[in-house]
């Protein structure tokens, strides 16, 4: 769990990079792989910008990721599963790299696709960016493997100290190009990119994602959230936006405002329902916790509920996994 931990720290730092640890991290990985020293370091604000550094690189050479990376990680992992056996490289894996593996191949794919859609003026062009973008070593978004194999042997130390002190790079036979790390990373308890009033991911240079509780959103639609009205969400025609108007100002809110009616009463709650064109109905139980809160008061809580739902009862209990007739609860706390 230490090498979770640290690994996990590296994948959502922030910050200048620590560029001589890095442009150190690139030799030993060069050395270690065999091949000469890179002669050029050239550092990049954003995986952006250094897609157009690398589009207009003269004299570099060939790429050598095969050598510096995918080669040494390979016979890493061939090792140390012929060390460990099946059952001990599933165990390890599953006790390191794969409780990161979810949150940074996400996010390494969504900057991906936000360079794409900058850099990408016709569709035609997609695929020569792509194509770039498949050269990078992803420095401190390798954590998840990179952590499997801490304390495990020095093969790796180079990749190690590149992604601990620096973003994506791309090694070529006489030049390199390393990317600072993001300046800012926004996240919600579920790892994705979360943030409601600025980028959730942003680099020196500018280069930025936006993101409600996962979803990419338009840096100009963020900047409505704070003024949104029940009429507004109603106009809005993108129901995935919607969907997220909806959440930010609260379902409650939008139902005390809207005048809406609720559709179904019994002794475990109210459901509600919101009709929504294009899209299907957002349906919530209104239930009421039955603990006072410590100055007397109870806490109502809104539970978001299956669209087919027809009572407060079958709602409740679909929340515990049950059909309405099995939910029958002895007391509710």
């Amino acid at each position: 769990m230490q090498f979770v931990n640290t690994w996990r720290a590296v994948a959502a730092a922030t910050g200048r990079a620590d560029r001589g640890a890095a442009e150190d991290g690139v030799r030993l990985a060069y050395r270690a792989a065999g091949l000469a020293e890179p002669e050029r370091v050239i550092w990049a604000d954003s995986p952006k910008a250094a897609v157009e550094v690398v589009e207009k690189l003269t004299g570099a050479g060939r790429p050598v990721r095969e050598e510096v990376r995918t080669r040494p990680w390979a016979e890493e992992r061939r090792r140390l599963y012929d060390e460990l056996g099946p059952a001990g490289w599933s165990a390890l894996w599953s006790a390191t790299g794969a409780q990161l593996w979810e949150t940074t191949a996400a996010l390494a794919e969504r900057i991906r696709t936000g360079v794409v859609a900058e850099l990408a003026a016709r569709p035609e062009d997609e695929s020569s960016i792509r194509l770039v973008l498949l050269d990078a070593v992803l420095g401190q978004h390798d954590a998840a493997w990179l952590a499997a194999f801490d304390g495990r042997g020095d093969r790796l130390t180079g990749l190690a100290e590149v992604a601990r002190n620096a973003g994506w790079w791309w090694p070529y036979e006489h030049a390199v190009v390393i990317v600072e790390r993001p300046e800012a990373l926004h996240r919600d308890e579920a790892g994705r990119l979360d943030r409601g009033d600025g980028p959730a991911l942003a680099y020196p240079d500018g280069f930025a994602l936006y993101a409600w509780r996962g979803m990419p959103v338009p840096a100009e639609f963020l900047d409505g959230l704070a003024s949104l009205t029940p009429d507004r969400i109603r106009a809005e025609e993108n129901a995935e936006l919607r969907r997220v108007m909806l959440e930010y100002y609260g379902y409650d809110r939008y139902l005390a405002e809207s005048g809406a009616e609720p559709v179904h009463r019994d002794e475990t709650g109210i459901l509600w329902r919101i009709a929504m064109a294009g899209d299907e109905d957002v349906v919530m139980v209104e239930v009421v916790n039955s603990t006072p809160e410590p100055d007397g008061t109870h806490r109502t809580y809104w539970l978001r509920v299956p669209p087919r739902t027809r009572t407060a009862k079958e709602g409740v209990a679909w929340t515990f996994g049950l059909d309405g007739e099995a939910y029958a609860p002895v007391r509710q706390t």
